[in-house]
């Protein structure tokens, strides 16, 4: 990102941590300077001074914040490669990391020693991997004994604990309160089979513009609308079912049903669900700077609230985005179906016809090439599929927020018939990057009756840092008007 002051003062607004260390905020009144995440009051725009790094805001006479601490703030030069580690560790370890791994195994995810990821996480947060991902499943174990009746066996395991004792013991330790006594102090009458999570969003949300996205570039035996709610098969490592979400837009929270089958993967699942629905916007902001061009307001006024639609597994929409490239919307959702239908392990829900669990980059590297053509390919774009695939299922591509996107971008365009569109279509949603433009996407150059790419990109400047939302809104409103 450019530190051009006014898109940065843009995310500042937004205290989005999408762009925590890609810049740091001094104020002239304080002299303090500031991760762009800060909790502080909004300094006025003729206040702020915008560096790429804390060492130019020190250079500059500022003194870092005490209350957002900008040392911990994700570097992005070689110097800083102990907190970069450090946090990308800590939104995997909050997306569940530690459930059914141990740290180990996300060290070497990182390519350290789990001694050495001990100490970094320690030096940064003030805290072990272990005792970040013990809170994370307290918290999530209060909601449950809060929102739900499940037992409290069950509870403990999909909080993520490996036994009730071990859970009773810290939970008792930590709020001083024994679970049963916190159920009973509660007295919930909910007796579902399913559990319900309560995800919190800023207002407002255009639900039904985002979910008909999503259902509209997928198989319908993996995921549809019906009924006001959105349904989908998801699977998580070993663990299998399905969600249906629905906003309770008087309580500004999105109720996702999901099936117990998902029980023991709640903390992941749940870090999932804020991606896909992208919850974590604040679209008052980010939809105030758009609007200041004309080109975007009218868009903007028909489908405020309007989200990234991300996915709950990066492959997923890497597959999708390939079979997209070059035809159209209908016509890459009929092979995607196919592709379903094919490499989709069949699964049992309450809806009629929702039944597979969608390709996995595993299945579709391991498969013979002529069965991806088959599907409808021609051979040249299933050797890309299957590339695409092998990567995945290597861990050499990593298709998910907390990851490098630059690196990931690169990879992703080292991969023959892979191009410029198809990797920010990715980074905008499978690795939640609010900035990816795919200026060559031919419906964004006919919505401004551009014939170049240049020619887009040089007219969305003023967009930034919130181009991928622009070109949602663009996009929707051409499906809008038909």
């Amino acid at each position: 990102m450019d530190i051009n002051p006014d898109r940065c003062y843009e995310a500042l607004k937004a205290r989005d941590a999408r762009f925590d260390g890609v810049f740091f905020v001094g104020v002239s009144t304080t002299k303090i300077y500031c991760r762009p995440i800060c909790a502080v009051r909004m300094p006025g725009r003729d206040r702020c001074t915008f560096y790429p790094n804390a060492a130019s805001a020190e250079a500059a006479g500022y003194r870092p914040c005490l209350r957002c601490r900008p040392e911990l703030a994700p570097g992005a030069a070689i110097v800083d490669a102990a907190r970069r580690v450090s946090d990308r560790a800590v939104s995997r370890i909050e997306a569940g990391a530690l459930s059914d791994a141990g740290i180990e195994e996300l060290a070497e995810e990182f390519g350290i020693s789990s001694r050495q990821l001990r100490r970094v996480v320690k030096q940064e947060y003030g805290v072990t991997p272990v005792e970040l991902a013990q809170t994370r499943r307290l918290l999530l174990a209060k909601q449950l004994i809060a929102d739900t009746q499940l037992r409290m066996i069950d509870v403990a395991f999909a909080s993520g604990f490996s036994s009730v004792r071990r859970f009773n013991h810290l939970f008792q330790t930590r709020y001083k309160l024994s679970p049963t006594a916190l159920r009973r102090a509660r007295q919930l009458e909910d007796k579902s089979t399913f559990i319900t999570l309560k995800l919190g969003y800023r207002p407002p949300l255009a639900w039904s513009a985002l979910t008909k996205f999503l259902a509209a570039r997928s198989s319908p035996n993996i995921e549809r609308l019906g009924n006001k709610r959105y349904l989908r098969t998801i699977r998580i490592g070993r663990h299998r079912g399905w969600i249906a979400a629905f906003p309770d837009e008087r309580q500004r929270l999105l109720c996702v049903e999901v099936s117990p089958g998902l029980l023991p993967v709640l903390m992941q699942l749940r870090a999932r669900l804020r991606h896909l629905f992208d919850l974590d916007a604040n679209p008052a902001i980010i939809e105030a700077h758009l609007s200041a061009d004309k080109n975007l307001a009218s868009l903007i006024q028909a489908a405020p609230g309007l989200r990234i639609p991300g996915t709950l597994d990066g492959f997923e929409v890497a597959l999708r985005a390939v079979l997209g490239q070059q035809i159209s919307v209908k016509a890459a959702t009929t092979i995607y179906s196919r592709f379903a239908e094919f490499f989709g392990e069949k699964i049992k829900t309450p809806f009629e016809g929702l039944d597979r669990l969608p390709p996995t980059g595993e299945g579709i590297a391991n498969a013979k090439l002529q069965s991806i053509i088959d599907r409808g390919l021609t051979q040249k774009r299933a050797t890309t599929v299957q590339a695409l695939a092998r990567a995945v299922a290597d861990k050499n591509l990593i298709l998910q927020p907390s990851i490098n996107q630059e690196e990931m971008t690169e990879k992703l365009a080292a991969i023959p018939g892979i191009g410029p569109w198809t990797t920010q279509y990715i980074a905008m949603r499978a690795m939640a990057d609010p900035d990816a433009f795919p200026h060559s996407d031919l419906a964004l150059l006919k919505a401004f009756r551009l014939k170049r790419p240049a020619e887009l990109l040089k007219a969305a400047e003023d967009w930034q840092p919130w181009r991928a939302y622009a070109a949602m809104h663009i996009w929707n409103s051409m499906v809008a008007g038909g």
